[in-house]
Protein backbone atom coordinates (compact mmCIF):
# COMPACT_ATOMS: atom_id res chain seq x y z
CA UNK A 1 0.00 0.00 0.00
CA UNK A 2 1.26 3.30 -1.09
CA UNK A 3 1.87 5.66 1.91
CA UNK A 4 1.17 9.08 2.58
CA UNK A 5 2.10 12.42 5.05
CA UNK A 6 -0.79 12.48 8.18
CA UNK A 7 0.79 15.15 10.62
CA UNK A 8 3.91 13.15 12.30
CA UNK A 9 2.31 9.62 10.71
CA UNK A 10 3.09 7.63 7.38
CA UNK A 11 -0.43 6.32 6.61
CA UNK A 12 -1.79 4.23 4.00
CA UNK A 13 -2.80 6.23 1.57
CA UNK A 14 -5.95 5.15 1.44
CA UNK A 15 -7.75 4.71 5.21
CA UNK A 16 -10.81 2.99 6.52
CA UNK A 17 -13.55 5.15 8.07
CA UNK A 18 -15.19 2.57 10.75
CA UNK A 19 -18.44 4.62 11.00
CA UNK A 20 -20.66 2.51 9.36
CA UNK A 21 -20.00 -0.78 11.38
CA UNK A 22 -21.96 0.74 14.01
CA UNK A 23 -23.99 4.00 12.92
CA UNK A 24 -25.76 6.07 10.03
CA UNK A 25 -26.73 3.75 7.26
CA UNK A 26 -29.10 1.15 9.13
CA UNK A 27 -28.92 -2.16 10.84
CA UNK A 28 -24.97 -2.45 11.90
CA UNK A 29 -23.39 -5.59 10.82
CA UNK A 30 -22.77 -8.53 13.39
CA UNK A 31 -19.86 -8.45 15.62
CA UNK A 32 -18.18 -11.30 13.59
CA UNK A 33 -18.78 -9.51 10.22
CA UNK A 34 -17.32 -6.26 11.34
CA UNK A 35 -14.35 -8.11 12.70
CA UNK A 36 -13.52 -10.15 9.34
CA UNK A 37 -14.01 -6.32 8.08
CA UNK A 38 -11.49 -4.83 10.30
CA UNK A 39 -9.02 -7.45 10.72
CA UNK A 40 -8.69 -7.96 6.41
CA UNK A 41 -8.22 -4.64 6.34
CA UNK A 42 -4.98 -4.49 8.38
CA UNK A 43 -3.83 -7.51 6.61
CA UNK A 44 -4.36 -5.75 3.55
CA UNK A 45 -1.78 -2.91 4.94
CA UNK A 46 -4.63 -0.24 5.77
CA UNK A 47 -2.70 2.15 8.44
CA UNK A 48 -5.37 4.26 9.18
CA UNK A 49 -8.65 3.90 11.13
CA UNK A 50 -10.86 6.56 11.83
CA UNK A 51 -13.87 6.03 14.17
CA UNK A 52 -15.44 8.74 16.87
CA UNK A 53 -17.33 8.70 19.94
CA UNK A 54 -20.41 9.77 18.29
CA UNK A 55 -20.69 6.62 16.00
CA UNK A 56 -23.48 4.44 17.59
CA UNK A 57 -22.70 6.26 20.81
CA UNK A 58 -19.55 4.73 21.80
CA UNK A 59 -20.03 1.48 19.89
CA UNK A 60 -17.80 2.00 17.10
CA UNK A 61 -15.29 3.20 19.58
CA UNK A 62 -15.70 -0.22 21.95
CA UNK A 63 -15.46 -2.34 18.23
CA UNK A 64 -12.12 -1.05 17.34
CA UNK A 65 -10.74 -1.29 20.66
CA UNK A 66 -11.98 -4.44 21.19
CA UNK A 67 -11.01 -5.74 17.68
CA UNK A 68 -7.76 -3.83 17.08
CA UNK A 69 -6.28 -3.22 20.31
CA UNK A 70 -4.03 -6.26 20.21
CA UNK A 71 -2.65 -4.88 17.18
CA UNK A 72 -2.39 -1.15 18.27
CA UNK A 73 1.33 -0.89 17.19
CA UNK A 74 0.56 -1.91 13.23
CA UNK A 75 -1.94 1.56 12.84
CA UNK A 76 -2.71 5.14 13.59
CA UNK A 77 -6.07 5.93 15.09
CA UNK A 78 -8.01 8.33 14.83
CA UNK A 79 -11.05 9.05 16.83
CA UNK A 80 -13.34 12.29 17.66
CA UNK A 81 -14.55 14.63 20.21
CA UNK A 82 -17.35 17.61 20.35
CA UNK A 83 -20.12 15.42 19.08
CA UNK A 84 -21.50 12.68 21.14
CA UNK A 85 -24.57 10.81 22.17
CA UNK A 86 -26.30 12.16 25.03
CA UNK A 87 -29.70 10.55 26.63
CA UNK A 88 -29.92 9.29 23.01
CA UNK A 89 -29.30 12.97 21.50
CA UNK A 90 -26.80 13.80 19.26
CA UNK A 91 -25.54 16.95 20.58
CA UNK A 92 -22.69 19.41 19.86
CA UNK A 93 -20.88 20.55 22.72
CA UNK A 94 -17.15 21.89 22.33
CA UNK A 95 -16.23 23.36 26.04
CA UNK A 96 -12.80 22.66 27.26
CA UNK A 97 -13.84 20.11 30.49
CA UNK A 98 -16.56 18.10 28.04
CA UNK A 99 -13.69 17.26 25.39
CA UNK A 100 -11.29 16.34 28.16
CA UNK A 101 -13.87 13.56 29.57
CA UNK A 102 -14.52 12.55 26.44
CA UNK A 103 -10.97 11.82 25.76
CA UNK A 104 -10.92 9.63 28.74
CA UNK A 105 -14.03 7.71 28.37
CA UNK A 106 -12.92 7.45 24.56
CA UNK A 107 -9.29 6.30 25.47
CA UNK A 108 -11.31 3.45 27.75
CA UNK A 109 -13.47 2.30 24.84
CA UNK A 110 -10.41 2.40 22.71
CA UNK A 111 -8.58 0.22 24.94
CA UNK A 112 -5.19 2.61 24.28
CA UNK A 113 -3.29 5.02 26.13
CA UNK A 114 -3.41 7.37 23.73
CA UNK A 115 -4.86 8.44 20.62
CA UNK A 116 -2.89 9.28 17.49
CA UNK A 117 -4.99 11.78 15.61
CA UNK A 118 -7.40 13.20 18.10
CA UNK A 119 -10.53 15.38 16.17
CA UNK A 120 -12.56 18.30 17.11
CA UNK A 121 -15.74 16.49 15.59
CA UNK A 122 -17.83 20.03 15.27
CA UNK A 123 -17.00 23.73 15.57
CA UNK A 124 -19.58 24.71 18.78
CA UNK A 125 -20.03 28.18 17.77
CA UNK A 126 -20.78 28.36 21.11
CA UNK A 127 -16.90 28.33 22.65
CA UNK A 128 -14.40 30.47 20.76
CA UNK A 129 -12.47 27.71 18.09
CA UNK A 130 -9.21 28.57 20.37
CA UNK A 131 -10.88 27.26 23.39
CA UNK A 132 -11.97 23.68 22.38
CA UNK A 133 -8.09 23.89 20.40
CA UNK A 134 -6.09 25.15 23.59
CA UNK A 135 -8.11 22.08 25.97
CA UNK A 136 -6.70 19.24 23.18
CA UNK A 137 -3.17 21.04 23.22
CA UNK A 138 -3.72 20.74 26.95
CA UNK A 139 -4.16 17.06 25.84
CA UNK A 140 -1.48 16.64 23.61
CA UNK A 141 0.55 18.18 27.04
CA UNK A 142 -0.76 15.37 28.94
CA UNK A 143 0.73 12.32 26.40
CA UNK A 144 -3.31 11.36 26.02
CA UNK A 145 -3.22 12.87 22.54
CA UNK A 146 -0.38 13.07 19.41
CA UNK A 147 -2.34 15.31 17.14
CA UNK A 148 -5.04 17.54 16.90
CA UNK A 149 -7.59 17.76 14.10
CA UNK A 150 -10.78 19.89 13.00
CA UNK A 151 -13.50 18.23 10.75
CA UNK A 152 -16.09 20.37 8.51
CA UNK A 153 -14.43 23.84 9.48
CA UNK A 154 -13.86 26.70 7.20
CA UNK A 155 -10.33 28.31 5.71
CA UNK A 156 -10.22 30.87 8.47
CA UNK A 157 -11.20 28.78 11.28
CA UNK A 158 -8.68 26.23 9.87
CA UNK A 159 -5.98 29.41 10.33
CA UNK A 160 -7.44 30.42 14.11
CA UNK A 161 -7.47 26.79 15.47
CA UNK A 162 -3.34 26.39 14.10
CA UNK A 163 -1.89 29.55 15.71
CA UNK A 164 -3.14 27.70 18.99
CA UNK A 165 -1.60 24.74 18.11
CA UNK A 166 -0.81 22.77 14.31
CA UNK A 167 -3.50 21.13 12.95
CA UNK A 168 -2.60 17.53 11.12
CA UNK A 169 -5.67 16.98 9.27
CA UNK A 170 -9.06 18.54 8.44
CA UNK A 171 -11.46 15.81 7.84
CA UNK A 172 -14.31 17.26 5.26
CA UNK A 173 -16.12 15.86 2.81
CA UNK A 174 -14.70 15.22 -0.38
CA UNK A 175 -15.61 13.54 -3.34
CA UNK A 176 -16.47 14.09 -7.46
CA UNK A 177 -19.91 14.96 -6.00
CA UNK A 178 -18.74 17.11 -3.10
CA UNK A 179 -16.69 19.55 -4.02
CA UNK A 180 -16.43 22.24 -0.89
CA UNK A 181 -12.30 21.87 -0.07
CA UNK A 182 -12.05 22.88 -3.56
CA UNK A 183 -13.62 26.53 -2.30
CA UNK A 184 -10.26 27.19 -0.10
CA UNK A 185 -9.52 24.37 2.64
CA UNK A 186 -7.85 22.13 0.35
CA UNK A 187 -5.07 25.53 -0.36
CA UNK A 188 -5.18 26.25 3.28
CA UNK A 189 -4.38 22.86 3.84
CA UNK A 190 -1.30 22.69 1.07
CA UNK A 191 -0.34 25.99 3.02
CA UNK A 192 -0.06 25.01 6.77
CA UNK A 193 1.20 21.46 6.00
CA UNK A 194 -2.24 20.06 6.97
CA UNK A 195 -3.95 16.87 5.76
CA UNK A 196 -7.02 17.01 4.17
CA UNK A 197 -8.94 13.50 5.15
CA UNK A 198 -11.68 13.03 2.77
CA UNK A 199 -15.02 11.10 4.39
CA UNK A 200 -17.76 9.75 1.95
CA UNK A 201 -15.09 9.79 -0.78
CA UNK A 202 -17.92 7.10 -2.72
CA UNK A 203 -20.25 9.46 -2.24
CA UNK A 204 -22.41 7.56 0.68
CA UNK A 205 -23.01 5.22 -1.93
CA UNK A 206 -23.51 6.54 -5.32
CA UNK A 207 -20.32 6.60 -6.93
CA UNK A 208 -20.09 3.00 -7.71
CA UNK A 209 -23.32 3.43 -9.60
CA UNK A 210 -24.90 0.02 -7.58
CA UNK A 211 -26.73 2.14 -5.16
CA UNK A 212 -30.18 2.06 -7.58
CA UNK A 213 -33.34 2.22 -5.06
CA UNK A 214 -33.24 4.90 -2.29
CA UNK A 215 -36.37 4.32 -1.07
CA UNK A 216 -35.40 0.64 -0.01
CA UNK A 217 -33.58 2.78 2.46
CA UNK A 218 -33.52 1.42 6.74
CA UNK A 219 -35.54 3.88 8.46
CA UNK A 220 -32.88 5.16 10.54
CA UNK A 221 -30.56 5.33 7.36
CA UNK A 222 -29.09 9.16 7.64
CA UNK A 223 -29.46 9.77 3.76
CA UNK A 224 -33.13 9.60 3.91
CA UNK A 225 -32.65 12.87 5.65
CA UNK A 226 -30.36 14.47 2.27
CA UNK A 227 -31.71 16.52 -0.64
CA UNK A 228 -29.48 14.47 -3.12
CA UNK A 229 -31.16 11.35 -1.65
CA UNK A 230 -35.12 12.39 -2.22
CA UNK A 231 -36.33 9.60 -4.80
CA UNK A 232 -36.66 13.09 -7.17
CA UNK A 233 -32.94 14.18 -6.94
CA UNK A 234 -31.50 10.75 -6.94
CA UNK A 235 -33.40 9.46 -10.12
CA UNK A 236 -31.78 12.61 -11.90
CA UNK A 237 -28.48 12.23 -10.54
CA UNK A 238 -28.27 8.37 -11.38
CA UNK A 239 -27.02 9.26 -15.19
CA UNK A 240 -24.21 10.91 -13.95
CA UNK A 241 -23.35 7.75 -11.99
CA UNK A 242 -24.09 5.68 -15.08
CA UNK A 243 -21.64 7.92 -17.47
CA UNK A 244 -18.92 7.52 -14.49
CA UNK A 245 -19.37 3.98 -14.94
CA UNK A 246 -18.51 3.68 -18.95
CA UNK A 247 -15.17 5.94 -18.10
CA UNK A 248 -14.51 3.56 -16.08
CA UNK A 249 -14.95 0.38 -18.31
CA UNK A 250 -12.76 2.64 -20.45
CA UNK A 251 -9.95 2.52 -17.98
CA UNK A 252 -9.92 -0.59 -17.20
CA UNK A 253 -11.12 -0.67 -13.50
CA UNK A 254 -14.38 -0.42 -11.12
CA UNK A 255 -15.89 2.76 -10.68
CA UNK A 256 -15.26 3.05 -7.44
CA UNK A 257 -11.73 3.07 -7.94
CA UNK A 258 -12.21 6.02 -10.85
CA UNK A 259 -13.46 7.88 -8.08
CA UNK A 260 -10.83 6.98 -5.45
CA UNK A 261 -7.94 7.57 -7.93
CA UNK A 262 -9.48 11.18 -9.16
CA UNK A 263 -9.44 11.67 -5.48
CA UNK A 264 -6.03 11.14 -4.68
CA UNK A 265 -4.92 12.67 -8.05
CA UNK A 266 -6.37 16.05 -6.40
CA UNK A 267 -3.25 16.60 -3.85
CA UNK A 268 -0.37 14.60 -2.23
CA UNK A 269 -1.98 15.89 0.74
CA UNK A 270 -5.39 14.54 0.73
CA UNK A 271 -6.29 10.91 1.97
CA UNK A 272 -9.48 9.10 1.09
CA UNK A 273 -11.19 7.21 4.03
CA UNK A 274 -13.89 5.01 2.10
CA UNK A 275 -16.20 3.48 4.60
CA UNK A 276 -17.41 0.01 3.68
CA UNK A 277 -18.91 -3.23 5.69
CA UNK A 278 -18.07 -5.64 2.77
CA UNK A 279 -14.85 -6.94 2.48
CA UNK A 280 -14.82 -7.36 -1.66
CA UNK A 281 -15.84 -3.78 -1.78
CA UNK A 282 -12.61 -2.85 0.80
CA UNK A 283 -10.53 -4.92 -1.75
CA UNK A 284 -12.24 -2.89 -4.69
CA UNK A 285 -11.51 0.73 -2.75
CA UNK A 286 -8.14 -0.44 -2.24
CA UNK A 287 -7.43 -1.34 -5.79
CA UNK A 288 -7.45 2.14 -6.51
CA UNK A 289 -4.12 2.75 -4.23
CA UNK A 290 -2.02 1.36 -6.88
CA UNK A 291 -3.79 2.60 -10.15
CA UNK A 292 -1.98 4.75 -12.69
CA UNK A 293 -5.20 6.38 -14.92
CA UNK A 294 -4.54 8.23 -18.18
CA UNK A 295 -4.63 12.04 -17.11
CA UNK A 296 -7.36 12.23 -19.63
CA UNK A 297 -10.02 10.05 -17.69
CA UNK A 298 -9.40 11.97 -15.02
CA UNK A 299 -10.55 15.22 -16.26
CA UNK A 300 -13.35 13.71 -17.49
CA UNK A 301 -14.62 12.45 -13.99
CA UNK A 302 -14.05 15.83 -12.67
CA UNK A 303 -15.97 17.38 -15.65
CA UNK A 304 -18.48 14.78 -15.88
CA UNK A 305 -19.58 15.06 -11.58
CA UNK A 306 -19.01 18.34 -9.63
CA UNK A 307 -20.95 21.07 -7.77
CA UNK A 308 -22.95 22.35 -10.97
CA UNK A 309 -24.00 18.68 -12.81
CA UNK A 310 -25.13 17.17 -9.18
CA UNK A 311 -28.78 17.50 -8.62
CA UNK A 312 -29.81 18.54 -5.04
CA UNK A 313 -28.24 19.86 -1.12
CA UNK A 314 -25.55 17.53 0.59
CA UNK A 315 -27.25 18.42 3.54
CA UNK A 316 -30.81 19.35 4.82
CA UNK A 317 -31.05 23.42 5.87
CA UNK A 318 -30.79 22.30 9.87
CA UNK A 319 -27.98 20.11 9.35
CA UNK A 320 -25.95 22.39 7.45
CA UNK A 321 -25.98 25.27 10.25
CA UNK A 322 -24.05 22.65 11.84
CA UNK A 323 -21.16 23.55 10.05
CA UNK A 324 -18.52 25.75 9.35
CA UNK A 325 -17.41 24.81 5.32
CA UNK A 326 -17.63 27.25 3.11
CA UNK A 327 -20.22 26.21 0.20
CA UNK A 328 -21.12 26.22 -3.09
Amino acid sequence: MPARQLGPFKVSAIGLGCMNLSHAYGQPPSFEAAERLLMHALDRGVTLFDTAALYGFGANEELVGQVLSPHRAKFTLASKCGMTGVDGKRVIDGRPKTLKRTCEESLKRLRTDVIDLYYLHRWDRAVPIEDSVGALADLVSEGKILSIGLSEVSAATLRRAHAVHPIAAVQSEYSLWTRNPEIAVLDACRELGTTLVAFSPLARGFLPGTLRDVSAFDAKDIRRAMPRFTPEAYAKNLSLADALRNLAVEAGCTPAQLSLAWLLAQGEHIIPIPGTTNVAHLEDDLGAADLALPLDILDRSGALINQQSVVGARYSAATQTEVDTEEF
